[in-house]
């Protein structure tokens, strides 16, 4: 279940000009620290999928701090088969990003019906503002990944997303790494649809916050291993993301079957005294 770590990823934002302070003729992008509780259920399903039901929850949490984000997420997930065993997964999911774009540290663990399943801890950092960068595992081996000059880290990323939107921008293509599996970055295409008038459009009709009552676009986004030449994607990602970084729905498109998170809950969490 890769792309649930990739919210950010994703819900989830490596050069550094991509968080730097932009110029005055560029928007700015006032992140609001946050978390949220995402409710999952399957969305759709092919008939030759065998995946009959899913259910879930999904704890998202962005924190600030003077010289970095922090990315902490938690999924539980049934999955129901037509002619299998349902399988239970657990995620924990933690991440910590310099503002400037350069350092990351990411940690997973992953159970499948109360057993390990994945055990993945390292760091990474790039060189300079557009210079090419390393990753290192210490779990579940001593791995080493090289990552390509002007990749991102999720963070990064995700500002990046916001700032091309605030601009009108309807494309972007990027390598990211969040270091949710044992890989190196994968390439991301999103397209980033027109604004969305909150006021017009609500973005929930469950869940009441300032948070939400913000613009925002609907994203589409594609994710490609780095190493890969097939045409299609591993898994596409959709959300409605606000201007504040937080999104109020999520899609995770597997092909075979479809996964969504519907938020059910959000609270605005403290912004560092720096």
């Amino acid at each position: 279940m890769r792309g649930l770590a990739l919210v950010s990823t994703a819900l989830a934002l490596g050069g550094g000009s991509a968080v730097a302070a932009p110029p005055a003729a560029r928007p700015a992008v006032d992140v609001q620290p946050h978390k949220a509780l995402y409710e999952m259920t399957l969305e759709s399903a092919k008939p030759n999928s065998g995946v009959v039901g899913a259910t879930g929850s999904l704890a998202y949490k962005w924190g600030e701090s003077c010289d970095g984000w922090t990315i902490e997420q938690r999924y539980k997930l049934s999955m129901q088969y037509e002619q299998d065993q349902p399988v239970e997964i657990n995620s924990n999911f933690v991440t910590w990003e310099s503002k400037d774009g350069k350092s990351y540290r990411f940690n997973e663990r992953r159970t499948r019906n109360g057993q390990p399943d994945e055990d993945i801890k390292g760091d990474a950092a790039f060189k300079g503002a557009k210079g090419a960068g390393g990753a290192v595992f210490t779990r579940p081996k001593d791995q080493n990944f090289d990552l390509p000059a002007g990749a991102l880290f999720p963070t990064a990323h995700t500002l990046m997303l916001i700032r091309k939107a605030q601009e009108g921008e309807h494309y972007l293509a990027a390598d990211v790494f969040d270091g949710s599996s044992v890989d190196g970055a994968v390439d991301i295409s999103a397209v980033l649809g027109p604004k969305i008038d909150a006021k017009a459009h609500p973005a929930s009709t469950d869940v009441k916050s300032p948070l939400i009552e913000r613009p925002s676009w609907n994203v589409r986004m594609a994710f490609f291993p780095e190493s890969s030449k097939d045409e299609n994607p591993d898994y596409e990602l959709g959300m409605r993301l606000m201007d504040n970084g937080v999104s109020s729905e999520m899609t995770i498109d597997y092909g075979d079957y479809v996964i969504k998170a519907k938020l059910k809950e959000i609270q605005a969490l403290p912004k560092p005294n720096c």
